[in-house]
């Protein structure tokens, strides 16, 4: 039982700040916030994310790119230039990689504008830092694990983010229905999308790119907008767009 809680749990909270973080405010400016708040939503971010910490630069011009080219030759990762999401996962880190070693330059209007801590970057994005996140999961797994299973949730920790990531960039260009036609393949691959956080809105999504809610039918409830909505209330963060 203590695997499975730990397992969800990192899974879920890996997953907020994923979207959170990087996503809505990194990559899309969907809220303001103080220079305090956003330096405890960096290390909650590294903390939560782990082994799989993703540098909020690196990912929000990547972010940028697959928005400006939706399912285009220039995505980063449409699963439709890729025979399986394998091919699709190698080449997006690849293309991570280059934005986080500054190998590869952003274009002038994709660049800027994203926040940046270079001490919690250099260590987040460290090999040592990895390892050892990876060395923490598996201590734990070994004093906890009840069954051999168990262990093969391991790798899943290790890449916790790339997984995500790829599961709603596969699934989010190939699967489900569409509410607008955004001259892209992006769909809204289930409408109750609690197991990504409302990631799996993506035709929603590239419809409007800075709306905050992920959701847009009646049934379509994503699960991260009222929690932004509540820290938006209590002057945490300032939304800027409230619905």
């Amino acid at each position: 039982m203590s695997i499975l809680i730990f397992f969800i749990a990192h899974w879920f909270l890996s997953l907020f700040f994923q979207t959170f973080f990087q996503h809505r405010y990194a990559s899309h400016h969907m809220f303001t916030t103080s220079k305090f708040w956003e330096r405890v939503f960096y290390l909650m971010a590294y903390f939560f994310e782990g082994a799989s910490f993703l540098n909020p630069r690196a990912y929000a011009i990547m972010h940028r790119e697959h928005h400006a080219y939706s399912d285009t030759e220039k995505d980063p990762h449409s699963p439709h230039f890729f025979t399986d999401i394998f091919q699709m996962m190698k080449a997006t880190i690849v293309t991570f990689r280059d934005h986080l070693k500054r190998i590869k330059e952003p274009e002038a209007h994709l660049a800027g504008y994203y926040p940046e801590w270079p001490l919690i970057d250099r260590i987040g994005s460290s090999i040592l830092s990895r390892l050892l996140f990876g060395a923490a999961y598996t201590c734990f797994y070994i004093a906890f694990a009840t069954h051999w299973w168990m262990f093969l949730l391991l790798p899943v920790h290790f890449m916790m983010g790339p997984i995500q990531g790829a599961i709603v960039n596969w699934c989010g260009h190939k699967y489900g229905y569409t509410n607008f036609d955004n001259k892209d393949k992006s769909k809204n691959t289930t409408p109750f999308d609690f197991l990504l956080l409302g990631e799996l809105f993506q035709n929603n999504h590239h419809r409007h790119p800075n709306n905050a809610n992920f959701g847009n039918k009646w049934f379509e409830i994503d699960p991260v907008y009222p929690i932004m909505k509540l820290m938006h209330r209590i002057r945490i963060i300032k939304l800027r767009k409230v619905s």
